[in-house]
């Protein structure tokens, strides 16, 4: 059995994207529990896969819009596709289009679901409307943000910000604070990851004119933007525990901060010279964010 094309298909849906997005949903499902609201298990889970379906209709979209691509290319630049073409090993630029608009549907079905069972207010139905043409204003020509360097600020707001003020709304109808007190760190950090990723890809972005945020901003602004970003989402997480987010809730955020003063310092020294480990700062700054959204969606739940 050829299982080329499911391993490309994989490739295309990009499901380790979708952790962030479903963590972060489970922190505004958490916030919603804390509040005293009761759990619809059957909104929950209908609210996940509409934020899945949306996310999965850009990651096919992003692939579909890209400039075709050429087998014969070893080190093609950002905007050549690897995955679709017509290659032995690709899969036809179809397949993506057709998966767009697949999930788009069942965004569309998810939806009328929610208008249906009377669910849908105009506070939620405004961020759904946001989040979607956010998503596809990342992708879809001729914004296609991902090209502009806007387009990692558009996704941080979307996944660390929007994404759990939809769970909070879709259930309990209203937001809350402490919604705002507990995502923005959570979007300083997802911007640090963000620069990390671009960071070894530097070169190749800058030989291919590919704007990004790394690129806006230059080589060492993003190694002081980095260390601020996170710096700033432990201070802001500080404030916040003054201005009425309880102990309880704030403590469990600081716990990863050693992981995230350990980055600043390698930061620091690739700054200063030292020959940068890329893979181990990169594989950090996820976990930097992703702990952070545990254990302050572990708090409210557990509360």
């Amino acid at each position: 059995m050829n299982l080329t094309p499911l391993r490309q298909f994989i490739r295309l849906s990009r499901p380790h994207l979708l952790v962030p997005s479903v963590m972060q949903y489970l922190l505004g499902i958490g916030i919603a529990r804390y509040l005293g609201t009761p759990l619809d298990l059957d909104m929950v889970i209908n609210g996940m896969l509409w934020i899945v379906a949306l996310q999965l209709a850009v990651h096919y979209l992003y692939e579909y819009f890209k400039v075709p691509a050429n087998p014969a290319i070893t080190n093609p630049p950002p905007d050549v596709s690897t995955i679709l073409g017509a290659g032995e090993e690709m899969l036809p630029r179809s397949t993506a289009l057709l998966s767009g608009a697949t999930m788009l549907t069942a965004v569309a079905l998810l939806a009328f679901g929610f208008i249906s069972t009377g669910q849908l207010n105009m506070a939620l139905g405004l961020f759904m409307l946001l989040m979607f043409v956010g998503g596809l204003a990342i992708v879809v020509p001729p914004f296609r943000l991902a090209n502009s360097g806007y387009g990692e600020l558009t996704a941080a707001i979307l996944i660390s910000n929007f994404i759990p003020a939809f769970a909070l709304l879709l259930v309990s109808g209203d937001l809350n604070r402490l919604l705002a007190m507990t995502t923005f760190p959570l979007t300083l950090l997802f911007l640090a990851a963000v620069l990390v990723m671009a960071f070894p890809l530097y070169g190749r972005d800058l030989k291919y004119e590919r704007h990004n945020l790394l690129m806006n901003i230059g080589w060492e602004n993003g190694m002081l933007f980095h260390n601020l970003f996170i710096l700033s989402a432990f201070v802001l997480l500080g404030v916040a525990s003054f201005l009425g987010l309880p102990s309880p809730i704030a403590l469990p955020g600081f716990i990863p901060l050693p992981l995230g003063l350990l980055q600043i310092w390698f930061m620091r020294r690739i700054a200063s010279g030292v020959k940068p480990n890329w893979r181990w700062l990169q594989i950090s700054a996820v976990l930097l964010f992703i702990s952070m959204n545990y254990f302050l969606a572990f708090a409210f739940w557990t509360r």
